[in-house]
C-alpha cells in the first residue's frame, strides 16, 4: 500500500430525532393526557488509533462519513431510538485540525486512543413535558438539535525514538536497512526515499528504539522545496536526532561544513523547537578512508561549524561502527527516559 501521510475527509454527526406531540387515547380513559415521548440522540463519529495502520491511504477512496441520525419520539412516552456512532481506525500518531479554523481538535498517540470529532444533536423533547396544571393538553414539542458536520484534516506524523536526517544519498536508508528489518530502496542516486520510513532496532532481551528515515533535505526545504515541509513534520516527535553526512564527498571536493549547516538551518527556518533537539553527527562511508584520514576529517568539520556534540564515523555499508553506534543511542534514550521521569 502506498503511504499516505495527509487526508481530508468530511464527518457528518446525525440529528437528533423530534419530540412527539401525542395524547393518551384508551378506551374507558375519557380525558387520556399528553403521552409524547423524546426523540433519540443522534450518533457521533469518532476516530480510532489501530496499531495495525500505517498510512492514510484508505480516505484516498472514502472522505465522507455519516453517523446515524435518532429516530423520533412516539406516543405512549415511547423515546426514539439513538442514532448508531461511526468509528474510523486511523493509524498511530495522526494529528486532526478543523480545516475551516485550523484548530488542532486532537492527536493520537497510542493505541486504541479515541477522539469525537463530531458529537450527534440532542433528541428533542415530546409534549408530556409541556403538561401543567394550566396547560393539560399541551401541542407543544422539540424538534432534535442538529449533529455537528465538519470538515477534518488529518496529518499522520511518524512516532519514533530516533530520526535520521541529512542531504539527498548521505546513506540514511543503507543505514536503516543495517540496524533494523526495515528494507527501504537503496540507490546511487538523489532522493532515492520518496516517503519517510520506519524501523524498529533491538540491542538485547526487551531494550529497542524505533528510527525514522526521513527523505533528503535540500534548500529551501522548510518552504516545501524538494520533499520539504511534507516531510519535515515527520522529525517533531523524534527525541534525538542522528545528522547523517556523507564523509565521501570530500572526494568530489564538497564542503561538509556547509552541508551540515545547510540542514540545520533548514529545521531551524521550520521549527524553533526541531532546531533545538538533540542531535549527533553520524559521518557515513568510513570505509574509504584510513584511520588518520578519518580524525582529519572530523577535526575539520567539527573546526569549521564550531560542533561540540557527540560524532561517530560508521560504515553502514560494511557496518563497522553501526553496533557501537545504536549502543550510544539505547544508552541517552535510557537516559532521557530517566530526565523525564
Amino acid at each position: 500500500m502506498k503511504f499516505v501521510d495527509e487526508a481530508r475527509i468530511t464527518v457528518d454527526a446525525g440529528d437528533g430525532g423530534n419530540g412527539c406531540v401525542s395524547f393518551r387515547r384508551e378506551k374507558y380513559i375519557p380525558h387520556g393526557g399528553p403521552d409524547g415521548g423524546d426523540g433519540g440522540n443522534g450518533g457521533s463519529v469518532w476516530l480510532q488509533a489501530d496499531a495495525g495502520l500505517n498510512t492514510l491511504a484508505d480516505f484516498r477512496h472514502t472522505r465522507f462519513y455519516a453517523a446515524e441520525r435518532g429516530q423520533g419520539g412516539q406516543g405512549r412516552q415511547m423515546t426514539g431510538r439513538s442514532g448508531e456512532d461511526v468509528s474510523i481506525p486511523v493509524p498511530i500518531g495522526t494529528l486532526v485540525r478543523d480545516r475551516e479554523t485550523d484548530e488542532i481538535i486532537g492527536d493520537l498517540t497510542r493505541d486504541g486512543d479515541t477522539l469525537c470529532v463530531a458529537r450527534g444533536g440532542r433528541g428533542g423533547l415530546g409534549n408530556l413535558h409541556f403538561k401543567s396544571s394550566t396547560n393539560r393538553a399541551p401541542r407543544q414539542s422539540i424538534p432534535g438539535t442538529p449533529g455537528e458536520r465538519r470538515e477534518l484534516a488529518l496529518e499522520l506524523q511518524l512516532l519514533a525514538d530516533v530520526g535520521l536526517l541529512g542531504m539527498p544519498n548521505a546513506g540514511k536508508s543503507t543505514f536503516l536497512r543495517a540496524i533494523s528489518a526495515a528494507r527501504p530502496r537503496v540507490a546511487d542516486y538523489p532522493f532515492t526515499t520518496l516517503h519517510p520510513g520506519l524501523g524498529v532496532v533491538r540491542i538485547g532481551e526487551g531494550s529497542s528504539f524505533t528510527v525514522a528515515d526521513i527523505p533528503g533535505l535540500i534548500a529551501g526545504a522548510a518552504e516545501g522545496a524538494g520533499l520539504g515541509t511534507r516531510f519535515l513534520r515527520h522529525l517533531s516527535r523524534t527525541r534525538l536526532l542522528l545528522h547523517l553526512v556523507d564523509a565521501a564527498g570530500v572526494y568530489d571536493d564538497r564542503d561538509l561544513a556547509a552541508e551540515v549547516t545547510g540542514v540545520a538551518g533548514e529545521l531551524a527556518a521550520y521549527s524553533e523547537s526541531l532546531a533545538s533537539r538533540e542531535r549527533w553527527l553520524v559521518l557515513n562511508k568510513g570505509d574509504l578512508f584510513p584511520a588518520d584520514a578519518r580524525e582529519r576529517i572530523v577535526s575539520d568539520l567539527c573546526g569549521a561549524i564550531a560542533w561540540s556534540g557527540p560524532v561517530y564515523f560508521i560504515s553502514a555499508e560494511t557496518g563497522e561502527g553501526v553496533i557501537a553506534l545504536c549502543q550510544a543511542v539505547m544508552r541517552r534514550l535510557d537516559e532521557l527516559d530517566e530526565e523525564t521521569g
